[in-house]
């Protein structure tokens, strides 16, 4: 799993493994993306994979370790969809700064203490060098005065956070991150311009970004991008160039349910949406019966099947009284149930996302219920059709069909059309478009950016090794805070290196430098710079000044990322440090993994 990776029992085993785990996703950082194969050695089948998530989705994770950094990397995939190589290279990078105190003696407390310390100076200089993204690219030097007159307010001559005291000279009212003056009227950002920023050197994606959010305003012009009303359709066999978006929700349907499609082409149908699965062994969450357990009574019970055929009857009953044509379904539908709704001429569309069902009702009037029984006329929706188109693409020889359902309202939905030649290649693509997508989303709601290219990175540990020059103990100095931390400079100092590690990593994969020459240019532009906001490190795709971070992603990735490592910290703290690597024995203690 982690290659020739060596682990010392006598040291802090969890540490080792985090940074071990860590190394994959240097690859992957940067504006040039790279691809890797990950084969099974058991049925020599292999992966195609272009992320750190789909990374560890392929590796056997058994140890404690790997199953905590697998479900923290899930769990902020699905929240913001990027930000995950940079979660997991900060914790193997703060993990072996972690190490290093250990064999230098620092107690586990002070670590954490430090280390916490460290996080509110980098949150600090997260809301410091933010740039709103409130008219950004529509009127730049409208926007340039706000984004000035914002940041002074963060900023005064007394260098605190607030403004000076006695000052009543203009109000100001407090938004999540930002102080903004009262008077001033809010400035619509412009999309393309903030997408251009992020686009982190996948401007194909980008592209169908902008499109998208442009098709949905086109339906609201109030309407900001939103990627929870975007779906994707991946479809093989056709050049990557032939990407493109359509309004309404295109989906892939077998050749039956193309059959059905068909005769309800441009007609205005009767819509139903259920929330779960279609199927009569589905309970809602919280009502699933455990599975392995049965029932044991005098009487004779029903079989299961009789049981499902009876519900499948009355099921089908309830649409035909009620004329429902298309059922959308947030789960899946059992075989039989949607045999016998082709039978009937209704089309099941399965596995539709819950932001799509919301828009739908909106748009439609229709309620969505768990369970299709609930159904009555209150509950169906008027007004949804759907389109067939058959491209010229195809899976294993079988021509592909997708259907697109829309509305006559107003609804945001569109669909995001994904092709190449190289069925391994859909995947990654499909992430990449994603990743862009909730950068854009993400950017909107919390209206500001950080500098990015390592700027941001850079003013951070120009910050942390500053404090750490101030928690170095000299004798005689008088100051309590160095007294009772004796080693917070050393902490401080470590986990600055690890900022430094990113920075280096991310220059080396543009191309521009070797690894080795980009951590020599970020240690020679940290030792000429000054204190100010720190020019970006060169890309390699975008000219210097014009590449941009998400803040929440970035603080919450390097918040998980700090959570991670303590808790295998604390996990392993009884874990014996510091042995001599070079004494005699010391090479008993090693594992090859």
């Amino acid at each position: 799993m982690l290659g020739s990776t060596l682990i010392n029992h006598r040291q802090n085993v969890g540490l080792q493994k985090l940074s071990a785990l860590a190394g994959i996703t240097h690859s992957f950082l940067g504006p040039v993306k790279n691809y890797k194969f990950i084969q099974d050695d058991g049925s020599a089948e292999s992966t195609l994979v272009g992320s750190c998530v789909r990374v560890l989705e392929n590796l056997e994770l058994t140890c404690a370790t790997g199953q905590l950094v697998y479900e923290t990397v899930q769990a902020h995939q699905r929240v913001y969809r990027s930000g995950t190589g940079l979660l997991l290279f900060l914790a193997g990078a703060w993990s072996r700064a972690a190490l290093e105190c250990l064999q230098r003696g620092v107690p586990v407390a002070q670590i954490i203490s430090a280390m916490s310390e460290g996080m509110e100076i980098c949150s600090d200089v997260f809301i410091k060098c933010g740039v709103l993204t409130e008219g950004l690219g529509a009127d730049q030097s409208k926007s340039s005065g706000t984004t000035s007159r914002s940041l002074h307010l963060l900023r005064t001559q007394s260098g605190d956070d607030q403004p000076a005291k006695g000052s009543s000279q203009r109000k100001v009212k407090l938004s999540r991150h930002f102080c903004q003056p009262e008077n001033d009227s809010p400035t619509r950002p412009d999309v393309a311009h903030v997408a251009g920023r992020l686009s982190h050197g996948c401007t194909d994606a980008m592209k169908l970004v902008v499109e998208a959010s442009r098709m949905q305003s086109n339906e609201n012009p109030d309407y900001l991008f939103d990627a929870s009303k975007v779906v994707t359709c991946a479809l093989p066999g056709l050049p990557e160039d032939r990407a493109c978006v359509l309004p309404g929700c295109v989906v892939l349907v077998s050749a039956e349910q193309a059959a059905v499609a068909r005769h309800l082409t441009d007609r205005p149908l009767k819509v139903a949406l259920i929330r779960g699965d279609l199927s009569h062994a589905y309970r809602h969450l919280g009502y699933q019966r455990p599975t392995g357990v049965k029932c044991v009574n005098d009487r004779l019970d029903e079989s299961t099947s009789s049981q499902e055929e009876r519900w499948m009857e009355t099921v089908v009953a309830l649409l035909l009284k009620l004329d429902v044509q298309l059922i959308l379904s947030g789960g899946l539908a059992s075989d039989a149930a949607s045999l016998r709704c082709r039978t009937r001429r209704i089309l099941v569309v399965e596995k539709v996302p819950a932001s799509v069902l919301k828009a739908l009702a909106k748009a439609t009037g229709a309620v969505p219920v768990a369970y299709a029984a609930q159904l009555n006329e209150r509950c169906v929706g008027i007004g949804a059709t759907v389109a067939l188109r058959r491209h010229l693409g195809s899976r294993g020889g079988t021509p592909l069909t997708t259907v697109n359902v829309s509305t006559g309202g107003t609804c945001e939905l569109v669909s995001v059309i994904l092709t190449s030649c190289v069925e391994a290649k859909l995947q990654a693509l499909e992430d990449r478009f994603w990743a862009c997508a909730y950068r854009v989303h993400h950017a909107l709601r919390d209206k500001a950016l950080l500098p990015g290219a390592g700027a941001t990175e850079m003013l951070c540990v120009r910050r942390l090794l500053k404090r750490a020059e101030q928690r170095v103990p000299h004798p005689g100095d008088g100051k309590e805070d160095s007294v009772q931390h004796p080693y917070g400079g050393v902490v401080l100092r470590l986990m600055a290196d690890g900022l430094i590690d990113y920075v280096s990593t991310v220059t080396g994969n543009a191309g521009t430098f070797s690894h080795f020459a980009a951590r020599t240019a970020v240690i020679q532009r940290l030792q000429g710079g000054k204190e100010g906001l720190d020019p970006p490190v060169e890309s390699g795709d975008t000219s210097a000044g014009t590449v941009y971070d998400n803040l929440s992603v970035k603080r919450e990735a390097w918040r998980k990322a700090l959570d991670v490592v303590f808790l295998v910290l604390q996990a392993d703290a009884e874990i014996i440090t510091g042995v001599d690597h070079m004494s005699d024995g010391a090479q008993e203690n090693w594992m090859l993994l």
